[in-house]
């Protein structure tokens, strides 16, 4: 009879239950630093990505996802005007669809291309954290990819987030989870304020704020997201 696998491995995960493989390593050959476009592994539209400038030590990766009918450049907007204080390394992947996989027919295509990304941003760059992080789907979608990918992934930030909803789950990232008072897009009663207790219950560390507003991202709410990822 053959023996079963230990526990913690589990070998026919992939990307279709949305895991990633990329993983840190020294670096090939160094990245340029500003603004840049990164070619689509998958042929598709490119990624943008932000590297600081400057010989201050490792970066963190920070990957953000844009919103429903959103763009690259909403994604990286999120923080871009942070990421030079913080040593933050952006990158911003456009989704292949109008949203993102999980959300339209399961994983597929994006986490396949997010995880080529995050490959070739470690060969480029030294990274010390990584960190998950999308507004409104893109939310719902970074917290999905950060609960399923916890042993890779530190920290999410999910900005007015729908739902997660994870297929497996490693580790126990920290999570910063914004939602409006107002929002009527993904209202809060039915979204955040069901979902934060849920990830209290299942062991995550989750800092909450709750904001009066809409469906947005105020400039205090980044803010107070950058100083928490950097506490």
């Amino acid at each position: 009879m053959t023996e079963p696998a230990p526990p913690h491995r589990q070998p026919e995960e992939g990307h279709r239950h949305g895991r990633l493989s990329a993983r840190p390593a020294a670096v090939a050959a160094p990245g340029p630093t500003g603004l840049t476009f990164v070619p689509d592994p998958e042929g598709g539209p490119p990624a943008l990505r932000y590297a600081p400038a400057g010989d201050a030590g490792p970066y963190r990766l920070v990957v953000l996802l844009h919103g429903a009918g959103g763009s690259a450049r909403q994604g990286l907007d999120l923080l871009l005007p942070l990421a030079e204080a913080r040593r933050l390394l952006l990158l911003a992947p456009p989704a292949a669809a109008s949203t993102w996989d999980l959300i339209a027919e399961g994983f597929g295509p994006d986490v396949r291309r997010i995880d080529a990304l995050v490959g070739a941003a470690f060969a480029a760059y030294p990274v010390a954290g990584v960190t998950l992080g999308g507004f409104s789907d893109g939310a719902s979608y970074a917290l999905t990819l950060g609960l399923t990918n916890g042993d890779l992934v530190d920290a999410v930030l999910a900005f007015s987030p729908g739902f997660a909803a994870p297929l497996v789950t490693h580790g126990r990232p920290r999570v910063f989870v914004s939602h409006g008072a107002d929002d009527r897009v993904l209202p809060v009663d039915v979204c955040s304020r069901r979902l934060v207790p849920r990830l209290h219950t299942l062991g995550y560390p989750v800092e909450y704020a709750e904001f009066p507003g809409g469906h947005e991202v105020p400039a205090e709410v980044r803010e107070r997201a950058v100083d928490w990822l950097s506490g």
